[in-house]
């Protein structure tokens, strides 16, 4: 079975108009303009998302299994940092974990289990971090479909995220909390990001999903250096778990952020 981590973050919403709404910061209150609305632009330009080799590794409490004698969860340590959330708050510390061992009957191998003491978001094999507690944004709303346009505010900067893709279709879901949800099937998905009057850049993209979609899973300021940094989930089909981190203090060319890490863990038969 698969392993979800998924922290609720949100986005307060308005369609079609605007509104002052007020989102929490840790210690702080942080007046936002959270829009979303209906994009009618559509990118004529052709970008392909470069594949670009880790800065740094990453991993989820989580299942891993071996592969030709190695295992991803063997590389964590108490080096790594640990992102993880308490009554709503969230904190960069040291890793505190145990590591069980099982086995996979779908596939018939070994697996080694991440199991963490905290509420751990992910780990980070980046210890320049500093550890303590993080600034970061309580959002309601995680998916950003085709033709929708989101603003964000943090410290006086305007985040504006806009999606383009085809909806195949459309239909409501019934969650396990009895709320129902709409869910559309996506194909030729882009997401871009923009801040002020900065250059837009191409966050992610993804040709098909398999019962799946992008969500964005933590908007905050992981890195210190007064901006947001973004965990997106981009699971391409319901048997992988797929992250991706991106870091504003590795951006470059006026850009908002760098995609700086991503995992992708399979757990097909």
């Amino acid at each position: 079975m698969k392993k979800m981590i998924l922290p609720f973050l949100v986005f307060s919403i308005l369609f079609s108009c605007k509104d002052d709404k007020v989102i929490k910061t840790q210690g702080a209150q942080t007046p936002v303009k959270n829009q979303v609305v209906k994009d009618s632009a559509v990118s004529d330009e052709v970008v392909v998302e470069e594949d670009v080799k880790n800065d740094f590794e990453i991993l989820l409490p989580d299942g891993y299994r071996d592969d030709q004698g190695q295992n991803p969860a063997n590389s964590l340590n108490k080096d790594w940092i640990d992102l993880f959330e308490q009554n709503g708050v969230y904190y960069l510390g040291k890793t505190d974990f145990t590591i069980e061992k099982g086995y996979d009957e779908c596939v018939g191998d070994s697996i080694r289990s991440i199991v963490s003491k905290n509420k751990s978001i992910l780990f980070m094999d980046y210890p320049k971090l500093k550890l303590g507690k993080i600034k970061s944004l309580k959002l309601d709303k995680n998916k950003i479909w085709p033709g929708e346009k989101v603003t964000l505010k943090f410290e006086n900067a305007d985040y504006v995220f806009r999606a383009e893709g085809k909806v195949l279709s459309t239909e409501k879901r019934i969650l396990d909390d009895n709320k129902e949800e709409i869910y559309k099937k996506v194909e030729n998905y882009k997401l871009f990001l923009k801040t002020n009057n900065g250059p837009e850049k191409l966050l992610l993209q993804v040709e098909t999903f398999n019962d799946t979609f992008v969500e964005l899973l933590f908007a905050g300021d992981i890195d210190n250096d007064g901006k947001l940094d973004f965990i997106f989930g981009a699971n391409r089909d319901y048997e992988e778990t797929r992250v991706i981190l991106f870091l504003s203090s590795k951006a470059e060319n006026e850009e908002p952020v760098k995609k700086v890490s991503e995992l992708a863990i399979q757990f097909d038969c």
